[in-house]
């Protein structure tokens, strides 16, 4: 009698964890079947907006244009490499965001600022040593100044820098196309043009 009212009594424990579980895995189902309780699915006639970004560099126009659903957000002037250390041509990706990026080139170690090379921001991209950033230098900008990185305006690299992320692609194109052509417009040109020839007349 004692085993089977143990028994009795386990199985009506064992009922009642069940029961709940039960109600638990309703209640979930009900909250998934109805979106306005579940902020993780869209309402009826809403759709996730999924973001395309991509970056493109015109290395001739000295021009950068952030793309989102192949729309511009914003262009920005750059510096690219100098002829004698170009920048690469090709298909890339983000592979890292610094905010406060140290310099560090042989006994030299500058901390993130306006005197550092670097500026104030590093986007990396997955070709070793090369990224898009700040810079020390702002007259550079407009020109084919660089050792191959892409060069912004400190205040344009930081404004650019909260726009990307990890895994945006990064196209530095080597010639115009009719995709930087339809993007720059020329205007490029009055800056390359305005930047030569301030470079001809000592920098001023």
């Amino acid at each position: 009698m004692k085993q089977f009212a143990l028994g009795r009594v386990l199985t009506g424990r064992m009922l009642a964890t069940l029961a709940g579980t039960l109600l638990i895995l309703a209640a979930a189902a009900a909250a998934q079947s109805r979106p306005g309780l579940n902020p993780d699915i869209p309402k009826v006639g809403q759709r996730r907006i999924v973001v395309s970004r991509r970056i493109v560099v015109s290395i001739p126009d000295r021009r950068l244009a952030l793309l989102e659903n192949d729309n511009i957000v914003k262009t920005y002037n750059v510096s690219v490499g100098a002829a004698v250390s170009p920048s690469p041509a090709g298909v890339f990706h983000i592979v890292n965001r610094i905010p406060k990026a140290t310099y560090y080139h042989r006994s030299v170690v500058i901390p993130a600022s306006d005197r550092s090379p670097i500026g104030t921001r590093w986007i990396g991209l997955n070709k070793r040593g090369y990224g898009i950033h700040g810079t020390n230098e702002p007259r550079s900008i407009g020109r084919a100044a660089s050792h191959g990185c892409i060069r912004l305006r400190n205040r344009d690299v930081e404004d650019f820098y909260e726009r990307v992320q990890v895994g945006d692609v990064v196209e530095i194109r080597g010639e115009r196309d009719a995709e930087t052509v339809a993007l720059f417009r020329g205007v490029a040109n009055v800056i390359v043009a305005q930047a030569q020839a301030s470079s001809a007349n000592g920098g001023h």
